[in-house]
């Protein structure tokens, strides 16, 4: 995958992009970044990318020349996913996550300021992500939790290719709880089952367990899944054990 980011502040990315799965993924070959900064496609004498909103009001709103001629430039002959940074769009889920790990080329645009040109919106961009129902003062930080997401689940990165459907909303249900070595520590132990080395008891532990904490914590997940019948019935124990 190829992963561009517009940014007026590419410095920002630096050490992101070098350190732990993101860096590792680079060096396998798994995913390229390249973040640019799109001042230097301004055709302003000053460089300026923003300008006074028309019909007054307060901050500065980015035009859209650089941001059109940035994109064309990096999309080359293909057709990438350009994906706006902003609190208005679409809130971004594991899901969303897993669509954009199928493709081949993403371009982020991070916008500073008030707001973008509504043209950029309207002409260029495919997807609008919002990492959470608040504001940033910029959309590096939300691109940067984005491209995290979406690079651990290309293949190979994990070294594991059981370790990203086992994630929390892979699923659909949060994920189970986790335990390691020592077996007893300061008094408080590992479930037994998951020392039994018997492995269909763990995986029904560790589904039932999965349901418990979604129950608990996100019961609006449970709402939107079709549950097999094992999982009602392990619900329904659950369910039971706390009445």
């Amino acid at each position: 995958m190829k992963i561009d980011v517009l940014s007026l502040f590419p410095e920002m990315f630096t050490g992101v992009f070098n350190h732990s799965i993101l860096k590792r993924a680079q060096e396998n070959g798994a995913v390229t970044y390249q973040v640019t900064n799109f001042r230097d496609y301004s055709t302003n004498k000053h460089k300026n990318v923003d300008d006074y909103p028309y019909g007054g009001g307060a901050g500065m709103v980015l035009t859209p020349q650089p941001v059109f001629d940035a994109v064309e430039d990096l999309s080359g002959n293909e057709k990438p996913r350009v994906i706006l940074m902003c609190p208005q769009g679409e809130r971004f889920t594991q899901k969303k996550a897993e669509e954009l790990s199928k493709e081949d080329h993403l371009i982020f645009v991070c916008g500073h300021y008030e707001g973008y040109d509504e043209r950029i919106r309207e002409n260029l961009v495919t997807d609008e992500i919002s990492i959470g129902d608040f504001v940033l003062t910029g959309g590096e930080l939300g691109s940067m939790v984005v491209i995290d997401s979406v690079t651990r689940l290309l293949p190979g990165v994990l070294g594991n290719d059981t370790s990203a459907p086992m994630d929390s909303f892979s699923s659909g249900l949060l994920e189970h709880p986790h335990y390691t070595r020592p077996s007893e520590y300061d008094g408080m132990s590992v479930p037994d089952v998951l020392l039994s080395g018997n492995h269909s008891a763990i995986a029904k532990w560790r589904l039932k367990e999965s349901l418990r904490r979604t129950w608990s914590r996100r019961p609006d997940l449970l709402e939107e899944k079709d549950l097999t019948k094992e999982e009602q019935k392990l619900l329904q124990e659950i369910k039971d054990e706390n009445n």
